[in-house]
C-alpha cells in the first residue's frame, strides 16, 4: 500500500486529502478513489508539473488539483501598473542603452 496526498487551492480555502492506494496505481485510479466524477477532464499534476493520467505513482505523492485563470496574468499586471500611474514607454532604458546611436562625423 502507498499513501498519496491530494491538494486542491481554492481562492478562500486549500484542501489536504490523505488516501491509500494499492502498489501501481496510476493518477487516473487516484482521482476515481477520491470521487472525482470526471477524471479525463480534471487539471491534475504532481508536485508541480502536469502530466498524463496514465502516470505511475509513487508512495507520498503529492497530487495537485489546479483551478482555471480567472484573469491573464499580463493583462492583470498591465492594468494594476496603469492604476498605479506607470507610463508605459515605446522602448526600455536597457533596449535604449544596448543600441547607442553613433554621433555623425
Amino acid at each position: 500500500m502507498m499513501r498519496v496526498t491530494l491538494i486542491s487551492a481554492w481562492a478562500d480555502r486549500v484542501e489536504e486529502r490523505p488516501i491509500e492506494l494499492t502498489d501501481g496505481a496510476t493518477l487516473y485510479d487516484a482521482l476515481v478513489a477520491l470521487g472525482i466524477k470526471d477524471p479525463s477532464k480534471a487539471d491534475v499534476g504532481i508536485w508541480g508539473k502536469s502530466l498524463p493520467l496514465d502516470t505511475l505513482l509513487k508512495d507520498g505523492d503529492r497530487i495537485e488539483q489546479y483551478r482555471p485563470l480567472i484573469a491573464d496574468p499580463k493583462l492583470a499586471r498591465h492594468r494594476r501598473a496603469n492604476e498605479q500611474g506607470y507610463r508605459w514607454q515605446g522602448r526600455t532604458r536597457r533596449a535604449a542603452r544596448a543600441s547607442p546611436t553613433k554621433p555623425e562625423i
